[in-house]
C-alpha cells in the first residue's frame, strides 16, 4: 500500500527521503525497544510517524498541484506547509494526551530525526 501511495508522488527525491524516514523510524524503535522498553519503542514509533503522515500530505498536495505561474507556485507551497503544520499539531496532541505512558524525549527525538531526514530531500538527485 505505501509503494501505491508513494507512486503518486512526482518527485524522486522526496520519495527517497520518505523511504529513508521510515527506516530511521524503524531503526529508533528497535534502538527504543532494547534500551527502554516497548513504551519507548511505541513513542519512537509514533514521533516518526507523526512527522512521516505530515510530510506525506505535504509532498501528495505539491506533486498534486499542476501550477504555470510563480505566485501560483507560491500559494500550493504555503498551502501544502500549512495542511502539514495543522497535521503535525493535530496528531501530537493527540498522542500526548492520549498515550499516557508516551517517552517525552523519544517521541521528540524520533520526530526531530524525521523532520531533519524530509529537509534532506535537497541532497537527491532528480
Amino acid at each position: 500500500m505505501a509503494l501505491r501511495v508513494f507512486a503518486h508522488i512526482d518527485s524522486r527525491p522526496m520519495r527517497t527521503v520518505m523511504r529513508w524516514q521510515i527506516v530511521a523510524t524503524a531503526v529508533l524503535g528497535l534502538l527504543a525497544w532494547i534500551f527502554i522498553g516497548v513504551h519507548g519503542a511505541a513513542s519512537a514509533v509514533l514521533g516518526g510517524v507523526i512527522n512521516q503522515v505530515a510530510d506525506l500530505a505535504y509532498a501528495m498536495l505539491v506533486s498534486g498541484s499542476r501550477v504555470r505561474t510563480a505566485g501560483n507556485t507560491l500559494r500550493a507551497l504555503f498551502r501544502a506547509e500549512a495542511a502539514r503544520i495543522v497535521l503535525i499539531v493535530l496528531q501530537m496532541g493527540w498522542v500526548l494526551t492520549t498515550y499516557k505512558a508516551v517517552v517525552h524525549p523519544v517521541l521528540f527525538i524520533s520526530f526531530a530525526v524525521s523532520v531533519i531526514v524530509f529537509r534532506m530531500a535537497i541532497l537527491v538527485k532528480e
